[in-house]
């Protein structure tokens, strides 16, 4: 029989640490929970199936993981060996089994294939190790005069020759499905916690003539998220890499350590980031385009050529050679099309806006279809909504409107027609049509003066 791999993930800890009423794979990490990190790590692998051993807020974690990974339940949470045992009652003798922690999102796909292979080359086990400058908390490896592995010393059973042990259980394993099942089997809580540590299996592996195997990990992917400080220093090395990876591929990076891109984030060569901008969500940003400085993209494609400039954007499409700010404002569901010009103090919601067209400044723009070549004046308003529900504003092709004008939806203006500047305007403008709706002006000569004179004579 081929032999399958199996991934389980282990997420049923309470997460004392953080602090929190949300469990702690639910965490954002880069604008991801944790768990979604996890899972990605182990769908590298194109496993025949993960499962994720759940238990404090099992409901919660269960909703957000759907469908790419099986629910086990943990109803006493008795360790990291109780917790998979849960598991192997679904898994065949013939698989191999990786085991992965949803606390721990810095594991490099590459790493999780190099232990694979180290399984595959005959042992029963192998597991990830990393030396690291500061190993407290940590299972030290024990090794054998001939470097061969022989157990793990947890932290707080170690000996104090132990503790000085620098080379530490990263926490990933995997294993061969069959003499798995028999070591936890024969796992029994002896230590301070009274718990069933899943590394003790190891140590009965060996201690039955079966071969162990390591691999060797970076410090960084050992690092494990139990506390808002660890959630920081975990973000700030995901967000190093990215950036590492952008800088290699041609993306501009300016002042880079004050840049964040997510990790779903696609740029495409020659795009040039400038500092203090965050780029979150699947956002994509195409070639020549230039981002920031100060601005917020989640979720966004930014066309070719466009210029973002300290502006915030979600949801939206950007078109090719756009110029958005500066203090710009892009709701979801705004299109721009190629060449569009968005202003500073502008904002824009659910709205499509054509080739050309320009909103300079001062506006809200709610629910409407601009067309290509329409010029927005200074102040210009849709009022889009009559207190019960939301209505479009249209304005077709080459029309002109005039500053502090207002829009009560629904209307259409037509195609190169003219809305003269501070009217309000109620009905529909024929195309060509001027739209026009003022009072009239009056005049009261010498008023200024006398209305001092009276004011000073009281």
């Amino acid at each position: 029989m081929e032999t399958e791999t199996v991934a389980v993930i282990l997420s049923a800890g309470l997460g004392t640490r953080m602090r929190s009423a949300r469990p702690k794979a639910l965490h954002l990490l880069a604008g991801k929970p944790l768990v979604e990190h996890v899972l990605a790590l182990a769908a590298s692998l194109e496993p025949a199936r993960v499962y994720i051993v759940l238990g404090h807020g099992r409901a919660e974690v269960e909703a957000r993981v759907g469908a790419r990974a099986i629910a086990v339940p943990q109803e006493k949470q008795l360790g990291t060996g109780h917790a998979l045992r849960q598991a192997m009652p679904f898994i065949g003798d013939e698989a191999d089994v990786i085991v992965l922690s949803a606390d721990q999102p810095l594991i490099r796909p590459e790493s999780l294939r190099a232990l694979l292979a180290e399984r595959r080359r005959g042992a029963a086990a192998a597991f990830l190790t990393a030396v690291v400058a500061a190993p407290a908390g940590y299972g030290r490896v024990l090794r054998d005069a001939a470097g061969e592995f022989s157990g793990v010393a947890e932290e707080k059973d170690a000996t104090p020759a132990q503790r000085a042990i620098r080379e530490i259980n990263a926490g990933t394993y995997c294993f061969a499905a069959a003499p798995l099942r028999e070591a936890l089997a024969a796992l029994e809580p002896r230590n301070a916690q009274g718990e069933y540590y899943l590394p003790d299996a190891l140590g009965a592996m060996r201690a039955a003539g079966r071969r162990v195997a390591t691999a060797a990990a970076e410090a960084e992917e050992a690092l494990g998220v139990n506390d808002r400080r660890q959630l920081a220093q975990a973000e700030d090395i995901l967000y190093a890499r990215v950036r590492d990876r952008w800088l290699d591929a041609g993306v501009t990076l300016c002042a880079p350590e004050t840049i964040r891109i997510g990790p779903d984030v696609e740029l495409a060569p020659d795009v040039t980031i400038l500092p203090f901008s965050m780029l979150g969500g699947r956002t994509r940003v195409d070639a020549g385009a230039t981002v920031g400085p100060y601005t917020v993209l989640e979720d966004c494609v930014c066309g070719a050529g466009a210029a973002v400039e300290q502006s915030t954007a979600r949801q939206a499409v950007i078109g090719a050679d756009c110029v958005v700010g500066p203090y710009a404002y892009l709701r979801p569901g705004t299109v721009l099309a190629g060449g569009v010009k968005i202003g500073d103090f502008v904002e824009v919601k659910n709205s499509r806006i054509g080739e050309g067209s320009k909103v300079p400044h001062l506006s809200y723009i709610g629910d409407a279809e601009l067309g290509a070549g329409v010029n927005i004046g200074a102040g210009a308003i849709t009022c889009n909504f009559d207190g019960h529900s939301k209505h479009r504003t249209a304005i077709e092709d080459g029309a002109f409107v005039g500053s502090n004008v207002n829009f009560v939806a629904p209307v259409r203006v037509g195609r190169g027609a003219v809305v003269g500047a501070g009217s309000t305007i109620t009905a529909d403008v024929p195309p060509g049509a001027l739209g026009l709706e003022r009072s009239e002006q009056r005049v009261v000569p010498d008023w200024a003066g006398a209305a001092r004179t009276d004011a000073n004579s009281r």
